[in-house]
């Protein structure tokens, strides 16, 4: 700004002092001169220098993404104002869209954290990025865990390569059954991701067969008990007009009455054993209140008397669950092992223990072991005299309704079985004090 003035004020000088003036006057006039210079040129920077300041300012707010920033003085009635007044408008829409940005990440991650199915997002170099409440339960950490980790590391490296959809048959951390699996590729930066998809198919599976199964015994046991009730009724009506007859004595007579006493016995048999059936369609949801492990477990195996049932000591825990059901589930669980055991003499041994986020309580037998495991939880399916073939599955409905999952298989250290129940805990159960049951 002193530049732009420099020729004036030497023209000026260079006048002043050639000209007929007294020293005074030429030293007061070139004072004067000087000063308005100074100050001239001082007021054009503030007028000039100091708006573009600003304005470079602006920018530079902008470009590190701070849109808290305006410009004062903005109109659009003269060009700097008009400049400022662009500013600002970009400004404001830069923040509202950056606004709505955010919360659709927001509603985004929300959107993903509620979907039943698991989600992993790895970036190229196979280094998880995202994983949603699904995922943390399945490989049974928490997210701060798992971000960052390589996909071998997690066991989810085979999936990022081969077929983009399968059905596997998995044991995850968390759960084992029958899933669907998905990726697929897209782009974050420029650079290309893959998107994990893990859904649990052996729920919906089991569901749909377990409103099958209901449909049925509802139909049947309708059918059979209307025709059972009157054969009963009609036999032992028959009976008893027999014996009074006959005085209870008479060959003929006596396989008469065997008779009818078989098919009283029969439909009674039978009757109950539809009824044991429609308990499937009965299981009412888990009334979920605080329950002591150790009590839990304890009390289970002390009902066992045909044999008895080795407790060994796990941590000692609160967890929310419904007791009756669980107990149930147990009692089913040790009398097959039980049952496993009675001709090889072999012991029984229950025990419980935490691993990553579930609540896990083995039932070990020394039994023959399974010939085939997979007929196991096939509703009505039973090899013992009597059996229903109900109560495995009973169990595995009552674990699923805790949010858990039960597994029987055999042993790898010896002959025999395993069953496992795992239940989900949090770290609220795991820090209840143990007096509270």
């Amino acid at each position: 700004m002193l530049a732009t003035g420099l020729p004036a004020v030497a023209l000026g000088l260079l006048l002043l002092f050639t000209g007929d003036f007294t020293a005074r006057t030429q030293w007061t006039v070139a004072g004067l001169i000087a000063g308005t210079w100074l100050i001239g040129a001082f007021a054009v920077q503030e007028r000039v220098v100091r708006p573009l300041q600003t304005l470079s300012n602006l920018l530079a707010a902008l470009g590190e993404a701070d849109y808290s920033t305006r410009a004062r003085g903005a109109r659009p009635d003269d060009a700097l104002g008009l400049a400022y007044w662009e500013v600002n408008r970009l400004t404001e829409t830069l923040r509202a869209r950056r606004l709505d940005s955010v919360e659709a990440e927001a509603l985004l991650r929300r959107v993903i954290a509620e979907i039943h199915a698991a989600i992993f997002a790895f970036d190229g170099a196979g280094a998880l990025q995202l994983v949603n409440r699904a995922g943390e339960a399945l490989l049974g950490r928490p997210s701060d865990a798992l971000v960052g980790s390589a996909a071998d590391d997690l066991g989810l490296a085979a999936y990022l390569a081969g077929p983009s959809e399968r059905i596997e048959e998995v044991v995850f951390p968390g759960k084992a059954g029958r899933w669907e699996i998905r990726r697929r590729q897209f782009r974050q930066g420029g650079r290309p991701h893959d998107l994990l998809v893990i859904n649990d198919l052996s729920a919906v599976l089991r569901e749909e067969e377990r409103q099958a199964w209901r449909r049925l015994v509802r139909v049947l046991s309708h059918e059979i008990n209307n025709s059972l009730a009157p054969i009963k009724s009609i036999a032992e009506s028959l009976r008893g007009v027999l014996d009074h007859a006959a005085g209870g004595t008479g060959g003929s007579d006596d396989d008469f009455a065997r008779g009818l006493a078989i098919i009283a016995d029969r439909s009674e048999s039978l009757r109950r054993f539809m009824a044991s059936y429609a308990r499937l369609a009965r299981l009412p949801p888990p009334s979920f209140a605080p329950v002591r492990v150790e009590d839990l477990v304890r009390r289970v195996a002390g009902l066992e008397r045909r044999r008895p049932v080795t407790v060994r000591e796990g941590p000692k825990m609160v967890i929310r669950a419904d007791r009756d059901q669980v107990e149930q589930l147990l009692i089913n669980v040790i009398a097959n092992a039980v049952d496993a055991v009675q001709e090889t003499d072999g012991d029984v041994t229950i025990t419980w223990s935490v691993e990553r986020s579930a609540l896990e309580i083995r039932v070990d037998d020394g039994g023959p072991g399974l010939p085939d495991p997979s007929n196991l939880f096939v509703p009505f399916f039973t090899t013992k005299p009597g059996g229903s073939g109900i109560g495995l599955v009973l169990s595995r409905q009552i674990a699923e309704a805790h949010g858990g999952s039960l597994v029987v298989e055999n042993r790898s250290d010896r002959t025999g079985c395993t069953a496992r129940l795992r239940v989900p805990v949090s770290d609220r159960d795991r820090r209840q004090p143990v007096g509270v049951a």
